[in-house]
């Protein structure tokens, strides 16, 4: 509580009124939660002090209503907002981090409600530039459409999705994709590793896996069992990889799915396993992501920027900047770079928009 009203403060020093106004409310679940721990007193005064910082904000750096309009105008268009997969959101976030050593100033909230939460928001005009772990579906471009929103598609990386499990299991090291989709497919009863293969000990498995938001959940669905949105309900699921993270390094008969970087910044107690399309068991890395040998579950990424928003100079220049810095920071995260020549392009589809 103490590091959200802290941020919240933070803003409101700087008479970024709409920003701070945002944030609490955002933050309003965050604190519900603490309210619900029995700090009820402690969090709810700082909800006055914060609501009271507001209005007398407002005043003070208003001034008349033209002065507002002209201030929150002036603060809109320095701040860039991004939202959507987590899948592409270390990418997206390592980018920021780095171009805002520039100018400062500059501020870029990256959330993560998942590819489909991400372009629900851009699709209505909310957000600047939408992460995202697969192409955007034709009716959400038409939504978008229907609202006045134009946009480009930038890939920005490859991924591999990977198939984990604790690093305590000691008897799996790969599995096929026709046994994957029996442990996932709608309608699947397998609650019990030796259901997957007779000689896999007698013990529960319990599945881990990201939301119906998400489009590494679309991806997965579509390319093991053969159609978008098609699995079997009663796995944990969440819009957080880290959740996820935590859920499977924690229990002996896990097994779950999000993307490659995850599984790379989490290596020391997550065990990977191979998959198996009919090549024989294959694992995801930088060769076999990059040379599509890791199939079927390599893919690209993206981001979706409002051509509206690349009118504002500091959104082309982080767009230019992400294609210039992105490939060697999303190798660092734990992603495959594409080529020169298509980040290349990428800054000619910014400048030509």
């Amino acid at each position: 509580t103490t590091n959200i009203h802290s941020e919240y403060v933070e803003r409101v020093l700087r008479c970024d009124i709409q920003s701070s106004t945002r944030f609490l409310l955002e933050g309003q679940g965050a604190l519900n939660k603490v309210i619900q721990t029995g700090l009820k007193n402690y969090s709810r005064t700082i909800l006055i002090i914060s609501s009271l910082l507001v209005s007398v904000m407002l005043f003070a750096c208003g001034g008349d209503d033209s002065d507002t309009s002209s201030q929150s105008n002036s603060k809109n268009s320095s701040e860039i907002t991004i939202d959507g997969s987590s899948t592409v959101f270390p990418v997206t976030q390592a980018v920021a981090e780095e171009f805002r050593k520039e100018p400062p100033e500059v501020q870029i909230p990256v959330g993560i409600s998942g590819t489909g939460g991400g372009f629900k928001r851009f699709s209505v005009g909310e957000t600047d530039i939408s992460n995202a772990s697969r192409a955007i579906k034709p009716e959400e471009a038409e939504k978008a459409e229907s609202n006045g929103i134009k946009f480009i598609e930038l890939r920005v990386a490859w991924d591999g999705l990977s198939v984990v499990t604790s690093k305590s299991n000691d008897f799996v090291d790969c599995l096929t994709t026709g046994e994957l989709k029996l442990i996932w497919d709608a309608g699947s009863t397998v609650d019990n590793w030796n259901q997957v293969r007779s000689d896999f000990p007698d013990k529960k498995i319990r599945l881990y896996g990201p939301d119906t938001d998400s489009g590494t959940f679309d991806y997965f669905t579509d390319e093991i069992n053969g159609e978008e949105d098609r699995s079997r309900a009663d796995y944990t699921a969440s819009a957080d990889d880290n959740t996820l993270v935590q859920g499977i390094a924690g229990d002996g008969g896990s097994i779950g799915y999000f993307g490659y970087a995850y599984y790379a910044e989490n290596s020391d107690k997550l065990k990977l396993l191979a998959v198996d399309s009919g090549s024989g068991c294959i694992s995801p890395d930088t060769t076999t992501i990059n040379d599509g040998t890791y199939s079927p579950l390599s893919r690209p990424m993206f981001i979706y920027a409002n051509t509206a928003s690349i009118d504002r100079p500091e959104v082309k220049e982080f767009l230019e900047f992400f294609m210039n810095e992105g490939g060697t920071l999303a190798e660092e995260v734990g992603y495959v770079a594409l080529s020169d020549a298509d980040y290349q392009s990428n800054i000619e589809l910014v400048n030509a928009k």
